[in-house]
């Protein structure tokens, strides 16, 4: 028995207390756990202005069964173990409700490979792509993608383990370097051209950013803590091409599962057309974060967007199973 999740609860909170306790999910034991403090601490501190209850919860350091008792959980953990499905489904046993995207929208998301071949379904373009099992892949990466290209691990974010490779002989090191990171390591061509990214928010896209930066790609550095990467909101594009690049984002948000809010990510080939790079259910907050940055430019407050992220989980109506309910019991020596 699942936490039941119905979308026509969707709706707007007028009051704090319309929330109960709220846990805000922290940290982790992820590659990305650094940022994810900055993310959590930075929403734990909006909900607080805007008079909610809520409290930190890092779950490497407590037992999620200590989230009984709390009344939903606004999920800022970054990477695998908390925007893979993970945390999800656990909070689904416990019948806890949560901000954003179930256990399937969350696994398939955080997976590239999948999530790129569920967009090309729908008749999103993605780059091509080879899946890089072991050395006896990097012929046909080189021969069918040329270079240079990059290598990256499919189910990290925040540019985790991602190298570019220019010549064949960088490529093993690249492949090392991805695979330390996730079993699951694939190649795509380098594409040469503007990255774009579409921040989603209960069913609608804000408007898009431009992300120009002099390092070589829009790594971890330039994402979190370089200040010479440029965002551009509005991001330049025609009204009709915003309007399209849009529609794609949210379109491969929802081939992907996503749900609540999120993020889809492209880069601008040289024919200018708009090739998705994943969709990201649980994007950054931190100061250099791009949801905070699209929101503001539509009107809306850091603290009106935390806000409106958590009645996300409203969707979700609260309820441990019956076996879950008989372990927690067993659990406290009841």
């Amino acid at each position: 028995m699942r936490l039941a999740h119905d979308p026509t609860l969707a709706r707007r909170a007028c009051d704090p207390r319309e929330f109960g306790r709220v846990a805000v999910l922290l940290g982790g034991d992820s590659s990305e756990r650094e940022i994810s403090l900055l993310s959590g601490n930075a929403v734990l501190a909006a909900l607080s202005r805007r008079g909610v209850d809520a409290a930190a919860f890092d779950p490497r350091e407590r037992s999620l069964v200590e989230l009984q008792g709390w009344d939903r959980v606004w999920i800022a953990l970054h990477g695998p173990g908390g925007e893979d499905g993970t945390v999800q489904g656990a909070l689904e046993y416990l019948g806890i409700p949560y901000t954003g995207s179930g256990v399937a929208g969350s696994a398939t998301a955080m997976d590239k490979l999948r999530t790129k071949r569920l967009a090309q379904a729908i008749g999103v373009a993605s780059p091509d792509a080879v899946e890089l099992r072991g050395p006896q892949d990097f012929e046909l990466a080189l021969d069918r993608l040329g270079l240079p290209l990059i290598v990256k691990p499919a189910t990290q974010g925040s540019s985790v383990g991602m190298t570019k490779v220019a010549s064949a002989e960088a490529l093993p090191a690249a492949y090392a370097a991805a695979a330390a990171a996730d079993r699951s390591v694939f190649a795509e061509p380098w594409i040469t051209g503007r990255e774009y990214t579409v921040a989603l928010l209960q069913g609608k896209a804000l408007p898009s950013i431009r992300i120009e930066t002099p390092r070589g790609f829009y790594d971890y550095e330039a994402k979190y803590f370089r200040d010479d990467t440029r965002y551009l909101c509005p991001s330049g594009l025609s009204q009709p091409a915003e309007q399209h690049l849009q529609s794609l984002a949210l379109a491969a948000f929802e081939a992907a599962g996503g749900e609540g809010w999120g993020r889809s990510d492209f880069m601008m080939d040289a024919a200018g057309r708009a090739l998705l790079l994943e969709v990201n259910t649980v994007p950054g907050m931190t100061g250099h974060s791009l949801v905070p940055m699209a929101a503001r430019a539509a009107g809306i407050d850091f603290d009106e967007l935390v806000w409106r992220v958590l009645e996300t989980s409203f969707v979700r109506i609260p309820g441990a199973s019956p076996v879950a309910q008989a372990d927690l019991r067993r659990a406290r020596g009841n």
